[in-house]
């Protein structure tokens, strides 16, 4: 069995925001910014799930396991139009490796596309090697420093259309 079978992207729910959570700490843990961590899981559902959401939200389930998640919002570029960020995309470390970031960038492109972005955009530690070499390896655009990092909507298509 292939072992991306065993991978399912779908739309975060309300049930799913402790797990989100625990995930959005496991990345600050890794950023060595946990005590930076100040977001309640009333606050992530209220602003996720509320009359007014202000993020979209995907988990990746692998074997019925919240593996990973991503959190992106719509910004809106002056010379471009609209552009989706991605906050945050994280798989825990005992799940890495198995194609997880990649199913769960592969329904943010598609997402993306679908609402017609003209960029996806988002930041890399530069340390965060192996997220580097992920992101170069998308033909992302990288910056210096914080890595901005960005893909146009052809990108997007030719990572959607590669196997």
């Amino acid at each position: 069995m292939n072992q991306n079978e065993n991978i399912h992207v779908r739309e975060g729910q309300r049930p799913d925001v402790p797990e989100v959570l625990a995930l959005i700490r496991e990345l600050a843990a890794y950023e060595r910014a946990v005590d930076q961590v100040e977001l309640t899981a009333a606050q992530l559902e209220k602003d996720g799930f509320g009359s007014f959401p202000k993020y979209k939200l995907f988990v990746a389930e692998f074997g019925g396991t919240i593996a990973g998640m991503a959190l992106l919002y719509p910004r809106y570029s002056t010379w471009k139009g609209a552009t989706l960020y991605l906050e945050d995309l994280v798989v825990r470390e005992a799940y890495r490796g198995r194609g997880i970031g990649r199913a769960l960038f592969t329904a943010i492109q598609r997402f993306a596309l679908k609402e017609k972005a003209q960029r996806l955009e988002w930041q890399v530690l530069d340390w965060n090697d192996s997220a580097i070499g992920f992101y170069k390896r998308l033909g992302a655009s990288l910056d210096h420093e914080w890595i901005n990092c960005r893909l146009i909507p052809s990108e997007m298509q030719a990572n959607l259309t590669e196997k």
